[in-house]
């Protein structure tokens, strides 16, 4: 039963922060919440799994501010 909540707490967060972030690859945006939750996902405390994965996520994700490698000047 955890695995089905974890599953559904991914799938909510991936699609918040795809909302938040439309300009990044959704693939990258699923990444970066897998990630996040391979490194939380032994917490003890699973409360708050979901604020903390967004948080982690939303720091691996590239900031607005950074230009993509692909598009920087050369």
């Amino acid at each position: 039963m955890a695995d089905s909540e974890d599953a559904l707490a991914i799938r909510h967060v991936a699609e918040r922060l795809m909302e938040a972030h439309p300009q990044l690859d959704a693939g990258l945006v699923r990444a970066s919440v897998q990630t996040a939750y391979d490194e939380l996902r032994y917490a003890r405390v699973r409360t708050y799994l979901p604020v903390l994965m967004e948080r982690r996520a939303r720091d691996l994700l590239p900031s607005d501010e950074q230009p993509a490698a692909s598009s920087a000047p050369e």
